[in-house]
């Protein structure tokens, strides 16, 4: 930078040191709950606009439970296994968070996403909590008119594996997120084409293992949103995520005549 002091030139030279970096690197870690967005806060502080929380730990909150409970019942922990007649679908408390948390909450989340400027959060939270509401309406509305099991278990299945592949392009979008993320949804993708298959199949072994997988899917995206909501409010990262993405190197100081910054 230069400026002009009585018919004299005078040059300024910033100086971006270790200690510079390391905190954009923290602020990025502390604000990225679900891919890589704004900074809230320093937005609002520039522009004296107001700004949303990071919608992110929300969603990975209603994602996670919903997906506990579900993936419980297909692992027959609930005494039932799979989507028949007396799968999950007589279970009210799957179909309640499914529709409350899972759905409704999670599309929330999706929708304050588009707010802060994140695609790939706006992309999966509105996706997915779509995803759980059309999962009640199925089950509460529409499974019961295809009267042969047969028939209904292909279409579960179909659905399932449906989902596993927009998951699948999701997990390859999130390697440039945080580990964290990533491993939610490489593990979702296995758990939707277990899934999918076994049910296509009618294997009820096979939904048992996509429950157990599942129950590992829902600990890691808890795991997500423990960590994006701890290290927000402690404003430090306390809970690490392994960002994916590298930050940009910082240019080198500048110096002055005589190597004096």
């Amino acid at each position: 930078m230069r400026f002009h002091c009585a018919g004299k030139e005078f040059r300024w030279y910033p100086l971006v040191g270790p200690f510079t970096r390391a905190r954009r690197k923290e602020r990025v870690m502390e604000s990225a709950a679900i891919g890589r967005r704004r900074e809230p806060a320093a937005a609002a502080e520039v522009t004296g606009a107001w700004a949303p929380a990071d919608p992110g730990p929300l969603g990975l909150a209603a994602f996670a439970l919903t997906t506990f409970l579900l993936s419980a019942a297909n692992a027959g922990t609930f005494g039932q296994t799979g989507l028949s007649a007396k799968g999950p679908g007589t279970v009210p408390v799957v179909l309640s968070v499914a529709l409350a948390y899972g759905g409704i909450a999670q599309l929330l989340a999706g929708m304050w996403e588009f707010r802060t400027g994140n695609t790939f959060g706006a992309v999966a939270f509105s996706s997915f909590g779509a995803f759980w509401i059309s999962f009640w309406a199925f089950l509460q509305f529409f499974a019961k008119d295809i009267t042969n099991p047969t028939m209904l278990n292909h279409a579960v299945g179909l659905y399932l594996i449906a989902w596993g592949i927009f998951t699948a392009y999701m997990f390859i979008a999130s390697l440039r997120t945080t580990a964290a993320i990533s491993l939610v949804f490489i593990l979702l993708a296995a758990t939707f084409f277990i899934l999918g298959f076994a049910n296509y199949g009618g294997h009820t072994n096979g939904i048992k293992v996509g429950g157990w997988v599942g129950i590992a899917t829902a600990i890691a995206a808890w795991y997500a949103s423990f960590a994006a909501v701890t290290n927000s409010t402690f404003a430090r990262t306390v809970l690490p995520v392994i960002p994916l993405k590298r930050e940009p190197a910082a240019a080198p100081a500048e110096r002055g005549p005589g190597g004096a910054s």
